[in-house]
């Protein structure tokens, strides 16, 4: 565990119990918010040789030069 972690540990620790319980909801709030970004940008990706066709033509390559 490093310095950052002890520290942050630490002062939860201080926290009265219901605080805790909100750090504890907010953490899962950034971890869902996270895992949602991830899944995002996967799915962004994954689809980008699915429309590769429909994108890569000339009729729309101005708007590629904007």
């Amino acid at each position: 565990m490093n310095t950052t972690d002890q520290v942050l540990l630490e002062k939860i620790k201080q926290l009265p119990p219901q605080r805790v319980a909100e750090v504890e909801d907010f953490v899962d709030f950034l971890r869902t918010r996270e895992d949602e970004s991830n899944l995002t940008r996967t799915a962004g990706k994954a689809s980008e040789a699915s429309f590769s066709e429909v994108w890569n033509n000339e009729e729309d390559a101005a708007y590629d030069r904007l």
